[in-house]
């Protein structure tokens, strides 16, 4: 029997501080027109909104003293692909800079610092792998297509779950 490609989406951006709304704008697009739950639609904006702020913010060749003039003259592209596969949406950016990414712990006057902590509370699950014969990385984070009551998965609700590295764990459920 014939199985239908799942729907996937990718989009080239300037790692320039617009792209991100761009970015934002596109995700709810072309997540809207696969007919994710709006509630879902919302999780992925804000997920890709971190990812690609992080590209914006942190670009691997050039350091924090640079001018917006030089920033602006040396502006590499990056990428985002959405993908849709059965009840998931995987969001995966990536980006030239090969440094893993990292969550830091920011204080409670910070302004920034928090991106990661949302992509690992927001998602089932995330994380990174680096591109063969491309340089750089992609960080990706998977949704569920419609919102799950009280934040968990269906897996959750069966006693079991899956962890940040993929692997499926038991669990007891106390009332």
């Amino acid at each position: 029997m014939f199985k239908a490609t799942p729907p996937r989406n990718r989009l080239t951006l300037a790692d320039t501080p617009n792209a991100i709304g761009l970015a934002r704008l596109h995700t709810t697009d072309v997540l809207s027109r696969w007919g994710v739950h709006p509630d879902s639609v919302e999780t992925a904006k804000l997920l890709v909104s971190e990812l690609a702020t992080n590209v914006v913010q942190h670009p691997n060749n050039l350091s924090r003293q640079d001018s917006s003039q030089a920033r602006q003259s040396t502006a590499q592209t990056f990428e985002i692909a959405l993908e849709m596969v059965d009840d998931i949406v995987r969001l995966s950016v990536w980006d030239r800079d090969a440094k893993p990414p990292a969550m830091s712990p920011a204080g409670l006057d910070a302004t920034g610092g928090r991106g990661l902590l949302l992509v690992d509370a927001m998602s089932l699950r995330w994380g990174h792998y680096e591109v063969p014969r491309r340089p750089g990385k992609v960080v990706w984070a998977d949704i569920p297509v419609s919102p799950v009551a009280h934040g968990r998965s269906e897996n959750e609700a069966h006693g079991s779950a899956v962890d940040r590295t993929g692997q499926t764990v038991a669990f007891l459920e106390t009332p």
